[in-house]
């Protein structure tokens, strides 16, 4: 059985395990909740009413919060000629072309966050997707890290674009900001982040498309939430 730390007990002490809570109160708590001493990230899981094998259910994209994550993220793009100029001037951590992809492959280097490619590297990084994928690091035209815009793609990323893809139990998960954001920024975020995910419904599903919706910090309790409670 898994024991938990005395913060983390004392956390959950302030909740009611059997309630759903309004938007307003739940993010009161997740802030109320916080057991570490750092700047907490607030976390958000959706679980879909979808059937995660089936191709046409999965949903995949991106989104740039309102309010931003609060966190910093290194880019690396990888492009030739004038787009890495682009890149460059758009304020990318690193830019280069198979040079970079071979310093991945040779000396498992991963000091970055997100990969942005223009479409005619995408080959010369199909080689390496074995590498890439299982971290999540695979360029996609769906989350617009695969684009001729470079420089539009990177302003997203620094504002706070944030990808989603369901896992295999058909939940989405999502970073919402800080413990040190204020509550009208994080409400914001939420209400940003689950009105996508509604219009991002699949045709195939029938009902409603979000079974419940769960905020919780860094090493903090989960608390559920109340979804009658969003204005959107």
């Amino acid at each position: 059985m898994k024991k938990f730390g005395k913060k983390y007990v004392e956390a959950s002490s302030k909740l009611d395990k059997n309630k759903v809570y309004g938007i307003d109160e739940a993010i009161k708590l997740v802030k109320e909740t916080s057991v570490t001493k750092f700047d907490s990230t607030i976390d958000v899981a959706i679980k879909l009413n979808i059937d995660p094998k089936k191709a046409d259910q999965q949903l995949r994209g991106s989104f740039v919060l309102p309010n931003g994550t609060g966190k910093t993220k290194k880019i690396l793009v990888i492009a030739k000629g004038a787009k890495l100029e682009e890149a460059k001037a758009a304020g990318a951590d690193y830019v280069g072309e198979k040079d970079m992809i071979d310093k991945i492959q040779k000396e498992n280097w991963f000091d970055f966050d997100v990969i942005i490619a223009t479409p005619d590297m995408m080959p010369e990084l199909g080689k390496i997707g074995k590498i890439l994928g299982p971290k999540g690091l695979m360029p996609n035209p769906k989350t617009n890290t695969v684009t001729m815009n470079v420089a539009a793609a990177i302003e997203d990323v620094k504002k706070g674009m944030v990808s989603y893809k369901t896992d295999t139990f058909g939940n989405i998960h999502s970073i919402l900001g800080k413990v040190s954001f204020d509550e009208t920024k994080l409400k914001e975020n939420l209400e940003y982040i689950v009105s996508t995910i509604l219009k991002a419904k699949p045709s195939t599903v029938k009902g409603k498309l979000i079974e419940n919706i769960t905020i919780s910090t860094t090493m903090g309790p989960g608390i559920r939430l109340d979804q009658n409670s969003f204005d959107i």
